[in-house]
């Protein structure tokens, strides 16, 4: 992938405050006992998600490899990551191929220049050109991936005012393959933060572990900071 990917995070997110993470089971259990779901904490923020139990962990540093091989960084960033293989890697953040799920989840802080400018269409091409605008900008630019074909757009709102998109839409990489994105992309009430979970794989495993997803989706909890 190109590292254009981070176009629009880059230009949203900037001087990134460290949150803190926190990870703790469900209390729901299934089979022997073992906890059905492990939630996924940013306890400065009141943000959390939850995952299948399942599903791996990265480790920060792998994570962050991942990131700055995009031009990115964790530095700085409460960010996590989780993948369903049973080879889970950071190398598969924004990989193509992928036959098993791939959870990333970010918060950041934004400029006040941003903050004012700040609009749905800029959180629905957040990671990736969405908007028509976007795509037509990005396409005579080069961006790789064709075939953009739109599954869900949603506007979310939420308590103490904070509001955003879910986008789930495919792309098709160069190869042939493709990819189901589903993605929140949420704001506070002052449009401060950018709050971010994204999981993606290829069509054929998005279709078979949609209810997982949509579970992971639809936990995604913001409450504004204080």
């Amino acid at each position: 992938m190109t590292n254009r990917a981070f176009r629009s995070r880059r230009g949203l997110i900037g001087g990134f405050a460290l949150l803190l993470l926190g990870v703790f089971t469900s209390v729901g259990l299934s089979g022997c006992g073992a906890p059905s779901y492990n939630y996924v904490a940013d306890d400065a923020a009141g943000t959390y998600y939850k995952v299948p139990a399942s599903w791996h962990q990265l480790s920060e540093q792998d994570l962050n490899a991942a990131l700055v091989a995009e031009g990115a960084s964790c530095s700085g960033i409460w960010c996590s990551g989780f993948d369903a293989n049973s080879s889970p890697s950071g190398s598969n953040f924004l990989a193509p191929d992928l036959t098993q799920p791939f959870v990333f989840a970010e918060v950041g802080t934004v400029s006040s220049t941003v903050s004012n400018e700040l609009s749905y269409n800029m959180l629905r091409d957040f990671l990736l050109p969405v908007t028509s605008t976007s795509r037509s900008q990005d396409a005579s630019d080069g961006f790789p991936l064709t075939d953009f074909k739109s599954l869900r757009d949603q506007t979310i709102t939420a308590s103490q005012g904070v509001h955003g998109v879910r986008e789930t839409f495919q792309y098709t990489f160069p190869g042939g393959v493709v990819d189901t994105f589903d993605e929140d992309v949420l704001t506070n009430a002052d449009q401060t933060t950018v709050y971010f979970l994204m999981v993606h794989c290829t069509q054929t495993c998005y279709s078979q572990n949609q209810n997982n997803i949509n579970t992971v989706m639809t936990s995604f909890t913001v409450g504004s900071p204080t």
